[in-house]
């Protein structure tokens, strides 16, 4: 799965003891494993496969937004394909202005800030699931 195996080893070793950042270690695996096989078998492009990949990857584990943010970020750094998939996950969340904005600067789009948008005024929360 990997790229660069020393950064994956260090962020694996540092979460080792952590119950939530094992998590986030498992899910991106998992996830990277799924896209992968997609990749290889179904000859599905990484914009075809992302969201089911996650989908698939996520089944009993129930990560959080947090975690989905912290395992992009991880996969943009050390994964193959982790350009891409940080291009597809900012146009994903933020559309294509945030997003847009997020791939041109090189950033990732939080998924854990949710925007709502009543009559009268648009507020950001920090989700906390």
């Amino acid at each position: 799965m990997c790229h660069a195996p020393e950064p994956w080893a260090a962020f694996v070793q540092k979460n080792s003891d952590n119950p939530y950042g094992m998590g986030i270690v498992r899910f991106a695996e998992a996830w990277a494993s799924e896209m992968e096989r997609s990749l290889q078998h179904e000859n599905a492009t990484l914009w075809d496969c992302a969201e089911n990949a996650s989908i698939v990857a996520n089944q009993n584990m129930g990560i959080s937004g947090a975690m989905y943010g912290c395992a992009v970020a991880i996969l943009a750094r050390v994964w193959i394909h982790g350009e891409a998939l940080r291009r597809w996950h900012n146009l994903k969340v933020g559309g294509s202005v945030h997003g847009a904005h997020a791939n041109e600067s090189g950033g990732i789009v939080d998924p854990a800030v949710l925007s709502v948008v009543g009559a009268s005024s648009k507020k950001n929360l920090i989700s906390t699931s």
